[in-house]
């Protein structure tokens, strides 16, 4: 605000952009007859550098309740996580994604965009080089320091917090009001909602089906309470045994597993334990959810709070409840 201030004291209102090239062109003009006005100079200068950038600027408060400029019509985006890319493609701007960071899957289309490294150490001279007027940024995974220094380069940085379910529909709406495109958001959300729901409805008074998802077994980490996977399991007509822990991803014993007993175990596809490998784990192996064998594999959608996730929801019902 200080700086679209400055440029009403020179005149500069609204339409500041066609004004500062006026300004310019009538300052090169002067300059070739001897004739610059050091006011009009400064003026067109300062117009140049920050009132073409400021141009048609809106104030927008992120999830973590941050003050962020950005241009009226965002087209040049850096998104520094696969779910925040996956957003941004379902809302109908995936063309106007210049990169995003490695391990990006879904959709298919963005694992063609350049990558400025990974989620986590971010290459910051590749994202100024490519000019962003917003960088799109998970902040449960932002690095602070990358933060700070992004914006200290004057590069607008948008959070977004999507915990749990409703924290997905939260983010999705931030993101279509910062990138101009409420309407998707709210048809976005819509639909997703009503998928949750259709399901909600097939699993309703089915036997809940007692769930442990191990995410590492060497040691066994599992998810928590926070982890949105834990209401999605919730919401296909299971039951966390670990839902009631702290930690969003927390190392548990064996002793802990056994006691828990669970009818069933579900994993990721990608991960390197096969169901062979598991039943002969001599301790694994005495596990109801392993006698039985209900061992369900997901896809690795269920990783990402985003609209894919809806998908391996709706598969994981499928496996609760055929």
């Amino acid at each position: 605000m200080k700086r679209l201030r400055r440029f009403q004291s020179c005149g500069i209102q609204e339409h500041g952009c066609q004004l500062a090239f006026s300004l310019i062109k009538r300052r090169l003009s002067l300059k070739r007859l001897g004739r610059v006005n050091s006011g009009t100079a400064l003026c067109a200068w300062v117009a140049l550098s920050v009132a073409i950038p400021a141009c048609g600027a809106r104030t927008i408060t992120d999830e973590l309740g941050r003050t962020v400029i950005v241009p009226e019509h965002p087209h040049r985006l850096v998104c520094l996580m696969p779910s925040v890319v996956d957003d941004v493609y379902a809302l109908g701007a995936g063309g106007d994604i210049v990169a995003v960071t490695d391990f990006v899957k879904y959709p298919a289309a963005a694992k063609t965009k350049r990558s400025v490294g990974t989620p986590l150490a971010p290459s910051i001279e590749t994202i100024v080089s490519l000019h962003p007027d917003l960088v799109l940024e998970d902040a449960d995974m932002s690095d602070t320091e990358t933060m700070t220094s992004l914006q200290q380069l004057g590069i607008a940085v948008f959070m977004v917090a999507p915990h749990g379910v409703e924290g997905i529909y939260k983010s999705l709406a931030s993101l279509g009001r910062v990138l101009n495109r409420e309407d998707s958001a709210q048809n976005l959300i819509a639909g997703l909602r009503s998928r949750e729901a259709a399901v909600r409805r097939r699993v309703s008074g089915k036997p809940v089906v007692r769930v442990l998802m191990p995410v590492g077994f060497d040691p066994v980490i599992t998810i928590g309470k926070p982890a949105f996977i834990t209401e999605l399991i919730e919401i296909a007509g299971g039951h966390s045994v670990t839902g009631n822990l702290p930690l969003e991803w927390q190392q548990v014993s064996m002793e802990a597993v056994l006691a828990w007993a669970p009818e069933a175990l579900v994993l990721v596809r990608s991960t390197r334990m096969s169901t062979e490998q598991i039943r002969g784990r001599p301790v694994w192996a005495n596990l109801p959810a392993v006698k039985d064998n209900r061992i369900y594999f997901v896809d690795d959608r269920i990783e990402l709070p985003s609209p894919v996730a809806f998908d391996a929801l709706e598969e994981l019902a499928r496996e609760f409840h055929p």
